[in-house]
């Protein structure tokens, strides 16, 4: 593997036990750092770790502490959090078996990939994941990493496998708290028809290519324009009509209206043939001749 295995263990499902390596499916995406800098001197700011009444540290005298009470702390070496002993560390047994859709989106938090260790282990990774593709399970047991044990999730995905880590439910905020105030009426039949059918224009398959972070893009653009201003305030107001304010009223179904209009255009644009719009022209010609005629 060209990537270093951000876990390495075992899936444990009742007596058997298969070696696998996990490792990161997501990365960070483009993104525009900014440095603090002081104005005056144009130098970057740095920070540094200080003790009131003491000053700056060195980094070899910094430990970490769990405070117990206001002001009084247990310290602990690194080498001692390190020796703590959870089964998880090593080892993923899968407790429970659920259907997917009964793990709600607002607990998925971040996927990895996971591969048998070696070539002893793929026989028993492809039984467990052909077994969970067939009976449409979700695995969750609990693994330890990087100084935090998590709920996890395992299902197939292609020749391998996805964990996913879960947030804990006191991680996740109740729904009804922000839902609580709005309407629970039915909308009207004709705007969900419009609603719908506007759906359905713009449905299709989900392709990730399709989309990239527009912000950065306009950052880059802001800090070349900047550079070429020499340091000359560059904000352009740019109003393109997606804010009202609260007393505007909108006429929801000439809105829907016009979207359909605007997209069925769209559609109908990318498919029409090329030479459709010349074939208009001649019959719109034809009554012109045709008048011509009878005046002769």
């Amino acid at each position: 593997m060209p990537a270093r295995a951000y876990w390495q263990g075992q899936i444990r499902l009742a007596l058997v036990s298969i070696p696998v390596e996990i490792y990161a499916a997501t990365k960070s995406g483009a993104a525009i750092a900014f440095k603090q800098i002081h104005e005056p001197t144009g130098k970057p700011i740095h920070y540094e770790k200080i003790v009131t009444g003491v000053g700056p540290v060195d980094t070899d005298e910094i430990m970490k502490g769990y405070e117990v009470s206001k002001g009084e702390y247990v310290l602990l070496e690194q080498d001692e959090i390190d020796a703590v002993k959870l089964e998880s560390k090593k080892t993923l047994e899968l407790t429970q078996f659920v259907d997917a859709h009964e793990i709600d989106v607002l607990y998925y938090e971040k996927p990895y990939f996971v591969v048998p260790a070696d070539d002893l282990a793929e026989e028993a990774f492809i039984v467990l994941r052909e077994a969970l593709r067939r009976t449409k399970k979700v695995g969750l047991g609990q693994l330890a990493m990087r100084g935090r044990e998590y709920v996890v999730s395992l299902k197939p995905c292609g020749r391998g496998m996805v964990l996913e880590t879960l947030r804990y439910a006191d991680e996740v905020n109740k729904a009804q708290s922000y839902f609580r105030e709005i309407p629970e009426g039915k909308p009207d039949a004709d705007l969900l028809d419009l609603a719908e059918a506007l759906i359905e224009k713009k449905s299709g398959t989900f392709d990730p290519q399709e989309f990239h972070d527009r912000y950065v893009d306009a950052l880059k653009d802001l800090v070349e324009r900047k550079r070429k201003a020499k340091g000359g305030k560059v904000i352009e107001e740019k109003d393109d009509g997606a804010t009202r304010s609260g007393s505007n009223v909108v006429d929801l179904m000439a809105a829907l209206k016009k979207s359909m209009e605007k997209s069925g255009s769209a559609t109908a644009s990318k498919a029409a043939p090329a030479r459709k719009p010349a074939a208009k022209k001649a019959a719109a010609k034809k009554p012109a001749a045709t008048a011509a005629k009878k005046r002769a």
